[in-house]
């Protein structure tokens, strides 16, 4: 078993502490495609190539997302230890793969909204189950956007009936183009309905129910076909807030950035008692990802589509031990 080191002057057991709340980051499938190194000056974030998922993120975009979300989820926990993380991203343009190098910035002591979301990490779930009709209130809503634009990021919160329309009708596209590919069926059915004693991937539990792609908002199903049968128009919501989730630039350092603004996303919203899923299949095919650029009408790429509203508690998806999540040494950057 790896020795947990100490690092930015927290002990062992700190620092093992600060790394499980990295990895309750979302990531794609729960396939959790991060590392990390840690010294005594620096923590370093890694991507881990061994668990892209190719087929789906063949450009490793949701890669880098999800270290990214990983990132935020570090910077709180140092935070709550009362230090300020200093963050470099893409330090040695040599290692493409060391995503983020994290230094101690002097003490600091967290900010009640910091401390807030902190507590929310543990709290967070992917909520694939059915919402209630509650919509989200105003001031939510613009909490949600300000803490995307906390982080660099633009959340578009669609509310226009035509572009709500437009959207459904991409769900649905992007799902069949997915599900008519056996490449996309093996990778999904090998990340799906896990075995207990695995600690990455979707449990048949955390799946949610069957999708009915001609009925309305499509939403993947990691149960293997075992799940319960949806009803349409009976157990899930009509109307869901849906956001957009959208990055200034395109490119490695913009994904990893908007991952920041991501998991910020999710942790307001989780602390405000919001649940949240993903409706990944929009921005996962290229051709749908490009119609929604231009049906929200903005220059900034998608990068992360949202279905927010009330819901009931889920079960936790698994998570690696830390120790799984340490980097054999390198030199640091």
């Amino acid at each position: 078993m790896t020795d947990i080191p100490g690092g930015l002057g927290l002990a062992p057991e700190q620092v093992e502490a600060l790394l499980a709340t990295a990895g309750r980051a979302p990531s794609l499938h729960n396939s959790q495609p991060w590392r990390f190194h840690v010294t005594p000056q620096v923590i370093e974030l890694h991507a881990d190539r061994q668990r892209n998922v190719p087929v789906a993120d063949p450009d490793g975009r949701e890669l880098r997302i999800a270290c990214g979300a990983a990132l935020f989820n570090v910077r709180l926990a140092l935070h709550g230890h009362g230090i300020r993380p200093i963050v470099t991203l893409f330090p040695n343009r040599e290692r493409p793969d060391v995503l983020a190098v994290v230094r101690h910035g002097g003490s600091k002591i967290p900010t009640p909204e910091q401390s807030r979301l902190l507590r929310a990490v543990a709290a967070w779930r992917t909520n694939r189950h059915p919402f209630s009709a509650e919509a989200v209130a105003l001031p939510d809503q613009h909490a949600l956007r300000q803490a995307a634009l906390d982080e660099g990021a633009w959340l578009h919160i669609v509310a226009d009936p035509a572009q709500r329309a437009g959207m459904r009708d991409m769900a649905v596209q992007a799902h069949r183009l997915q599900m008519d590919d056996p490449a996309f069926r093996a990778e999904l059915a090998a990340w799906s309905t896990t075995s207990p004693d695995r600690r990455d991937g979707v449990p048949a539990g955390a799946g949610g129910s069957l999708p009915e792609p001609q009925d309305g908002w499509v939403l993947r199903d990691f149960t293997g076909g075992t799940g319960p049968a949806r009803v349409p128009g009976k157990d899930f919501e009509d109307n869901p807030l849906i956001a957009v989730l959208t990055s200034h630039l395109s490119g490695p350092t913009a994904e990893v950035q908007v991952g920041q603004a991501l998991q910020r996303v999710l942790l307001t919203a989780t602390a405000s008692g919001l649940a949240t899923s993903f409706l990944s299949q929009i921005v996962e095919v290229s051709q749908t990802r490009e119609e929604l650029r231009r049906l929200i009408g903005g220059t900034r790429p998608p990068q992360a589509v949202l279905r927010i509203g009330r819901g009931w508690p889920v079960v936790a998806t698994p998570r690696r031990e830390v120790q799984d999540l340490l980097t054999e040494p390198t030199t640091s950057a």
